[in-house]
């Protein structure tokens, strides 16, 4: 038939196969769309179902409307009647007409997350418990978790009636559900839950579904949860054995596990569907064939899997890159190179770069890098690093330390955490700000004279005093610890960990990433105050701001976000153990692994023309150096695929440049530590370090920036020995006597 004329033979048929369950295994870049839409027109085409007979899934709405649009160019039909939708959007369309089944008004509200929220802290209040220890997004993502395993409170109550904080959270359960009843509301597990129930207990209804789609088509399959194959599975297995499911996915790209997606479903689809018919899809329209293989390579030592070989007609391809850097500034500085080479030597736009990594917290180190270097970026399924809002919060905290007159930061930071300092409270701190002609900072000091509750103005003084006591330390510490002694002091700590979700890791993954950066600050410039550091991260934020403006950008994102994606040269950085793959040796479980290993795999197949990989052997994590180990990942890509590459070999091209003065948009930063760009003449002559056995306290030293200080104390161990020292016009400074650029008078 024409309307399959271009396609290959195995997408051929798959997509003209006749009746019965059929599997069609599809590697990344070999055409399942392509084969999705062309199965749903040839079907209506030589008249096997009409257009509203036929069901198709998909997990995004911007799938099903590509997959629509591409139909009307295949066929003549109009396509309007069809039910094509996310698995949440076909649920309510059999909702609406069945709800009142059990017990459902048919103008049901659907409630979104923050409608949970709302919700969940009414249940919170109304119970009497603390909402300080009863975390609302941990509560929403227990009460989805539990849904989705098909957990009622009751059960839930019943599994843990010996443990007080996990009984109340069940109690809390409980009384949502019972909420949303009253308010004839659904949450988005209930749109799923509701809908399975219902097919499960009236007959009636599961027939009228059964004889109406004649054709089920499920994309994505591998990333379906236990809710989601338990609806196809019913709407699917006829009564007369007539089970025409037709499902397309890929059990080497199944990368979501921690949300929920079940591999199984993929794995037993035969069992599911006896008879079933299996397509595997192998021909690969995106990459070279050095990328292809070095992917089978990869993926060939997983078990769970069904077994497939990409291949592609065209031959050879450039070799995989893989570079060994000292540490993550290193990979930094080599990436922003190879970029400006791929641009240079092959004419490749930004925007046909992608760099990728297996958690957010890494493009910290990668962004400041791309900045330096005037390359523009965007960032996808992420803010910025400096733009999210537990860095901003962090920053205002240091910002207003600095500077009492802030009013912006004020504002942003005074109730955060929650310390009961409400809007009325701040509005009457803000006129007596405007009448006096302060900042409101220093408002608060008369917070006893204005017209405020006795509770209120107690909390304005505890914050008054905090702030207080951290304008004192911020001259006796060094950034990066001081930095920590704002986010513990502030309650900021306490409140990110008590909130255990993804999400809530992610936020204290970023803080710990941020007193990298400052540690990063302190060990490279001589000038490292806490003025210091806000100008330089301040600097950059203006520069990233202006790169927001640029079309033709790179593509920073987690593996995760790059799913579906293609790029003609990709970077995927971070491939050391503990990071790609994330889980560390005394925690290895085999499933977690394989995981990782797929997500290896969608990242190596992103790549179409070229793919670099970056791994470093010294990383600042949570403000701390580790050495680490280059990922068991890369000894599984073939040798035949890729060329090694010393560590020094952009990276000191790139050194080589900084010390002729080309760093920080043109010219040298003028307090840049030496030692951070020395090279073979710099380490044979550099000034010997100052060991802490030949100074004392009460010694006289001279630094280069803050002049004369005497020595007040020398602690610690090894290379990490700090010396205090106050300086006459300076303070105070804590110094890490290795790095400390400072001689003995």
């Amino acid at each position: 038939m024409y309307l399959l004329d271009k396609l290959n033979e195995k997408q051929r048929e798959a997509a003209s196969y006749g009746k019965g369950p059929i599997l069609v295994v599809a590697g990344a870049g070999t055409g399942k769309t392509r084969v999705l839409t062309h199965r749903i027109a040839y079907l209506i085409e030589t008249g096997k179902a009409m257009p509203w007979e036929i069901l198709a899934i998909t997990f995004t709405n911007k799938a099903a409307n590509e997959m629509k649009e591409r139909i009307a160019e295949l066929i003549d039909y109009s396509i309007d009647r069809m039910w094509i939708g996310t698995f949440h959007s076909v649920c309510v369309r059999i909702l609406r007409k069945n709800i009142g089944r059990i017990g459902y008004d048919s103008n049901f509200v659907i409630y979104d997350t923050n409608d949970q929220k709302i919700l969940i802290k009414d249940c919170i209040k109304e119970l009497n418990l603390d909402s300080k220890k009863y975390n609302i997004n941990a509560i929403r993502g227990m009460i989805s978790g539990e849904k989705n395993r098909r957990i009622s409170p009751d059960k839930y109550i019943s599994e843990h009636f010996g443990e007080f904080y996990k009984r109340n959270v069940g109690e809390i359960y409980a009384l949502y559900e019972k909420k949303l009843k009253i308010a004839n509301a659904l949450d988005f597990d209930d749109l799923l839950l509701k809908a399975l129930k219902i097919l499960e207990t009236e007959e009636e209804v599961r027939k009228l579904y059964q004889d109406r789609f004649k054709y089920i088509l499920v994309d994505e399959y591998q990333d379906t949860n236990l809710i989601q194959y338990m609806l196809v599975k019913i709407l699917g297995q006829k009564p007369d054995g007539g089970d025409n499911v037709f499902v397309v996915g890929d059990e080497d790209q199944s990368i979501y596990g921690w949300r929920g997606a079940n591999i199984n479903n993929i794995l037993n689809f035969e069992k599911d569907f006896p008879g079933a018919k299996v397509v595997k899809l192998e021909k690969n329209y995106r990459s070279t064939n050095i990328i292809l293989n070095a992917a089978n390579g990869v993926i060939k030592n997983n078990c769970q899997r069904k077994g497939k070989n990409l291949y592609t007609d065209s031959k050879g391809g450039n070799l995989i890159r893989i570079f060994e850097m000292d540490n993550e500034k290193d990979e930094a500085f080599t990436v922003a190179a190879l970029m400006r080479k791929e641009r240079r030597e092959n004419n490749i736009e930004y925007s046909d770069i992608a760099v990728l990594y297996r958690t957010n917290v890494q493009s910290r180190a990668l962004e400041e890098g791309l900045m330096r270097e005037g390359i523009p970026y965007k960032i996808v399924g992420g803010l910025k690093f400096y733009e999210r809002k537990e860095i901003k919060d962090i920053m205002a905290y240091l910002m207003l330390v600095y500077n009492q007159k802030d009013n912006i930061s004020f504002n942003r930071i005074v109730n955060v955490p929650r310390r009961k300092i409400g809007l009325k409270t701040i509005g009457i701190i803000e006129d007596h700000a405007n009448e006096t002609e302060v900042s409101k900072f220093e408002a608060c000091y008369d917070a006893s004279e204005l017209n405020l509750t006795a509770a209120a103005s107690k909390n304005i003084s505890d914050f008054v005093s905090m702030i207080e006591m951290l304008m004192i330390k911020k001259d006796v510490m060094p950034v990066s610890e001081f930095i920590r002694e704002v986010y513990e002091t502030t309650g900021y700590e306490s409140m990110l960990f008590s909130d255990d979700t993804v999400e809530g890791r992610s936020r204290v993954e970023n803080i710990e990433e941020f007193l990298s950066a400052a540690k990063d600050f302190e060990e490279r410039y001589e000038e490292n105050s806490l003025e210091d550091f806000l100008a330089h991260v301040s600097l950059l934020s203006d520069v990233d701001r202006t790169d927001e403006t640029q079309k033709n950008t790179v593509t920073l994102m987690t593996v995760h976000s790059a799913k579906g994606l293609e790029f003609d040269t990709v970077f995927i950085t971070g491939l050391e153990d503990g990071i790609f793959p994330i889980i560390h040796q005394d925690d290895l479980n085999d499933d977690d692994l394989e995981e990782e290993r797929r997500l290896f795999y969608v990242a190596i197949t992103r790549a179409k023309r070229m793919l670099y990989i970056t791994y470093a052997n010294d990383r600042m994590r949570f403000g701390n150096h580790e050495m680490k180990i280059k990922s068991r990942f890369l000894k599984e890509i073939p040798d035949e695929c890729i060329e090694e590459n010393q560590p020094d070999t952009f990276a000191a091209k790139k050194i080589e440049k900084l010390e002729k003065g080309k760093h920080f948009y043109g010219k040298r930063h003028p307090f840049v530590k030496n030692s951070f760009f020395k090279g073979e003449d710099d380490i044979k002559h550099e000034r010997p370090r100052l060991k802490s056995d030949v100074i004392r306290p009460g010694d006289k030293v001279m630094h280069k920036a803050w002049g004369i200080g005497t020595v007040v104390q020398i602690k610690g161990e090894g290379n990490s020995k700090s010396v205090l020292i106050a300086f006459e016009n300076k303070g105070v400074k804590n110094l890490i006597l290795e790095y400390a650029p400072i001689e003995k008078i």
